[in-house]
């Protein structure tokens, strides 16, 4: 039995910690604090597994808030726990420019952010991919190393989104046993109860996915901790209903939309200290109540001793590549595998799709770096990203390295960023780029939280053919390169796809998309370098003859359109050169001086590419010819496509001799 005194004084402490904040912040959502603090109080004081002072040990149990909006819940968990970066002047700098407490956890910012939340559904996703891991590394290193939970914390809202359904659809197929997810039962929203928009039977629903579920009173810490016990013991993954009330011990507010999304006022905070007992003043926590808290924050040192001991006793080559992987360093034998596939280009220059070149890039990868995890989402025929290593994860056996994602890019997307801040492992995937939109939200948030994951987006143009424009991406490219820290590479061969790789793998802090194409290209780098010239973002591929007066820059399937235009020019005595452009992100990254020697000064700037001219002013200016999309596209072979909307070498050069003249 749990003592209630002292579990009532410690659940308290979180709420009029989130209510304090929120209301000097004006601004915040306390419902949920005030609701969760007693499912947060027992979880974290009987049942997670963590170290407020070495808060990166890798066998500590994750808890992930997927309801962001009640961040308030985390941050005085965090300072009550002991961590060292939430301090009480972070608590009182709630929402300010500047602080670690920002309006949703945002990773990176303070030790104990699992992950970046807000954008509702994408916690639980984080938490699937974070499960994933951890049985995944489980296998390969045994549970002497890797053993822990992953807790999500949802509310209604994230139960709403779509990308809840693929999650956990995914979770109950694979038997993630250790993925406890806890409903915040509440039945609230911002526009008033969930009845108004919402009549699922969520129990009803997970028993379907192959998940156990349970019920309580998530006001009840014996309950609480009854099913959270009982969920320890599972062979699927677990959900526990909590029926919690939304901005608990509020008189006026609480069980109602107004506990919401805005502070209490100082007026009902004043009931609501009444109403719960609560004497203190703002942001003042009773030293004997702290004390409690900070004693469960020093519990799991322990059980970091022991885990520690029996690391310590490992092969030391084993536990060499552990600590590697979980650092996040690539293998020294990656650089020089790159090399030597190089040099086999170089040699057989062979014509493919660049999907295709990422396949032979990724069986030279896939043999070196064991970490990697690949996958697609119902498309690996298409997608080419399966190789002889990667067998498939089944329910029964994670030894493999492949996940058949199922058709569930939004989930999909979400789950790597779990599986990359878990550490230790390296996921890539496959997809249609025109289905990246189902993606965009997970791919931004990565993108946010500076991880590496990446990003196979085959089918990347009108190249693509008969499957018409509701496959045939237009803005697709543009809008990904809109989104800041995110690579979006675009390679012209199999030797710029080899480098695309590499600078992929390379990129440990931010995410990156690959635009592959579905058609068979050229071999246009024929020659081995042992630089890396996709590394600069846009490199000069084919030199003048002369002193320029056109200047053609494109990437991926127009390099060959452009190297064509530049032996018409040439032929008609126009000295032409050709830049390719595999990445706006890494040129950007380039001296004032580099960038201005590759856009060169040139009479006449051209740009060539089967999207839309977004983002290509940079390298052309407003005066410059761009030869590509400003329509949808349409159902036919890729060749008559690119005649029909006017991407040819034919079309670019009499657009050229028109400007000159």
């Amino acid at each position: 039995m749990i003592n209630i005194d002292k579990h009532t004084a410690m659940a308290n402490a979180i709420r009029f910690l989130s209510i304090d904040a929120i209301q000097k912040a004006n601004s915040g959502h306390p419902g949920l604090p005030m609701g969760a603090a007693d499912v947060a109080t027992v979880l974290f004081s009987k049942f997670m597994k963590f170290d407020p002072k070495t808060p990166d040990w890798s066998d500590r149990d994750r808890f992930v808030l997927s309801a962001g909006h009640g961040s308030m819940l985390l941050y005085s968990l965090l300072y009550l726990l002991g961590y060292e970066d939430i301090d009480l002047n972070q608590i009182k700098k709630f929402r300010k420019l500047g602080s670690k407490t920002a309006g949703h956890p945002e990773y990176g910012h303070a030790a104990g952010i699992e992950t970046t939340t807000g954008p509702l559904g994408q916690g639980i996703a984080n938490a699937v991919g974070m499960a994933i891991a951890e049985r995944k590394l489980s296998e390969e290193f045994g549970s002497d190393v890797v053993d822990h939970r992953t807790y999500c914390l949802v509310g209604d809202g994230c139960l709403m989104e779509g990308i809840s359904q693929e999650s956990i659809t995914l979770a109950g197929h694979l038997k993630l046993n250790k993925l406890i997810v806890l409903w915040d039962d509440n039945q609230i929203s911002i526009d008033g109860p969930v009845s108004i928009s919402d009549s699922t039977d969520q129990i009803a629903r997970f028993d379907s996915c192959n998940w156990k579920t349970i019920s309580i009173d998530g006001h009840d810490p014996d309950e609480i901790a009854s099913a959270l016990e009982e969920a320890g013991t599972s062979d699927k993954p677990v959900l526990i209903a909590c029926r919690t009330v939304i901005g608990f011990g509020s008189p006026n507010k609480s069980g109602t939309a107004a506990a919401h999304g805005a502070p209490l006022g100082d007026e009902e905070v004043a009931l609501t200290r009444k109403a719960l007992g609560w004497d203190e003043k703002p942001f003042v926590v009773p030293s004997e109540v702290l004390d409690d808290w900070r004693i469960i924050g020093l519990r799991s040192s322990q059980k970091r001793k022991e885990w520690e001991k029996r690391f310590c006793t490992m092969d030391a080559e084993i536990k060499g590549e552990f600590q590697r992987r979980m650092r996040g360093d690539l293998p020294s034998a990656l650089e020089p595998a790159i090399a030597e596939f190089k040099r086999s280009i170089a040699e057989q220059q062979p014509k493919k799709a660049t999907r295709q070149s990422s396949q032979m890039a990724l069986e030279v990868i896939n043999e070196i770096v064991p970490e990697t995890l690949g996958g697609s989402a119902d498309l690996t025929g298409s997608n080419n990203t399966k190789t002889s290593q990667t067998e498939a994860i089944t329910p029964e056996d994670f030894s493999g390295r492949y996940l058949h994602w199922g058709i569930r890019e939004h989930a999909m997307a979400a789950a790597m960023n779990g599986i990359a801040l878990h550490g230790g492992l390296i996921p890539y995937s496959g997809g249609f780029l025109i289905f990246s939109d189902y993606c965009r939200t997970s791919i931004r948030l990565a993108a946010l939280m500076g991880i590496r994951s990446i990003h196979v987006l085959t089918h990347d143009s009108i190249g693509l053919g008969e499957d018409g424009p509701t496959h045939q991406p237009v803005e697709h490219l543009a809008s990904l390169r809109a989104i800041p820290n995110l690579l979006v590479m675009r390679p012209a061969d199999t030797m710029e796809t080899a480098e695309c790789w590499q600078l992929a793998l390379e990129s440990q802090f931010a995410p990156t998309a690959i635009a592959l194409s579905r058609q068979a290209l050229p071999a246009v780098r024929t020659q081995y370098d042992e630089e890396n010239r996709c590394a600069y973002g846009a490199y000069e591929l084919s030199p003048a003859s002369d002193n320029a007066k056109v200047s053609l820059f494109a990437s991926g399937s127009e390099i060959e359109i452009a190297l064509d235009t530049q032996k018409l020019l040439e032929e008609q005595g126009f000295p032409a050169r050709v830049i390719s452009v595999p990445c706006f992100e890494l040129f950007e990254a380039q001296s004032n001086k580099y960038q201005t020697n590759i856009i060169g000064s040139a009479t006449l700037n051209i740009a060539i590419e089967a999207g839309i001219r977004q983002g290509w002013d940079r390298f052309i200016s407003n005066d410059g010819i761009f030869i590509g999309m400003n329509s949808f596209g349409g159902s036919a072979p890729a060749e008559q496509l690119y005649k029909h909307f006017g991407i040819t070498a034919e079309a670019t050069f009499k657009a050229a001799l028109k400007k000159l003249s």
